[in-house]
């Protein structure tokens, strides 16, 4: 199953009051494993950054002023998250934001049905604690002291051991290793003087009456020194 762990800042909250995403992150799982394979794009949001989302992210104009704007970036951003589910840190914020630059694109929006909401899980199996990133890590012994401000690609990385653990933890990864351990198994050889175990019933014989008389008449055209007839009467 392939999952794509994202992650984006703004230069603000509401979408619908012009705010504009200026970083994307994104993290490729696959059978909650991460792959190597991930996006990180910078963009030109072409507003000036408001103090409370410079002091959230640290993402400034100058910084920004040579970044492409969404729409150089669009067709490398969907190819990527392709048709995986969205794994989100509050994700009705994320999609909306998303949703909202496709939309002054005239393309197709992603479809909410696509996203897993981090925070909903987090909040159904701990009820009442807090379900913020920084809080989960601590709860998961998740690194994230290089968290000194918000950043999608790292959050990216984190969100993804959070969400590991969210969903099972190491058992997962365990279960694996524990999967390809059995095809590595060799046929085991038996100790000197150890008999096999029988079955309690021979099996039923699967050749028809038809392919058994076939092979008798095959036999006989061997003649009477073949070696299939010796060995038969041997047995």
């Amino acid at each position: 199953m392939r999952e794509i762990v994202l992650d984006t800042e703004t230069t603000g909250l509401e979408p619908s009051q012009g705010h504009r995403i200026v970083e994307i992150g994104a993290v490729e799982l696959f059978n909650l494993l991460p792959t190597g394979r991930t996006y990180h794009q910078y963009i030109n949001p072409e507003m000036p950054m408001p103090p409370d989302a410079f002091r959230i992210h640290g993402l400034g104009d100058d910084f920004l002023a040579d970044k492409p704007v969404f729409r150089r970036i669009a067709r490398g951003f969907l190819d990527f998250v392709g048709d995986a589910r969205l794994v989100i840190h509050n994700a009705s914020f994320d999609m909306a934001m998303i949703n909202a630059e496709l939309r002054r694109l005239g393309a197709d929006e992603l479809p909410m049905s696509r996203a897993l909401d981090t925070v909903q899980i987090a909040r159904q199996r701990f009820p009442g604690a807090p379900a913020n990133l920084d809080a989960l890590c601590k709860r998961f012994g998740v690194d994230n002291s290089a968290r000194e401000k918000h950043g999608a690609l790292l959050d990216c990385e984190l969100l993804a051991e959070v969400y590991l653990e969210l969903m099972g933890g190491r058992q997962t990864g365990f279960a694996l290793n524990v999967a390809d351990q059995k095809s590595e198994q060799k046929v085991a050889v038996a100790a000197p003087g150890a008999t096999a175990a029988q079955r309690p019933r021979p099996l039923a014989p699967r050749l028809s009456d038809a392919e058994a008389a076939a092979h008798d008449a095959f036999l006989a055209e061997l003649g009477e020194n073949a070696m299939w007839l010796k060995m038969r009467s041997d047995g």
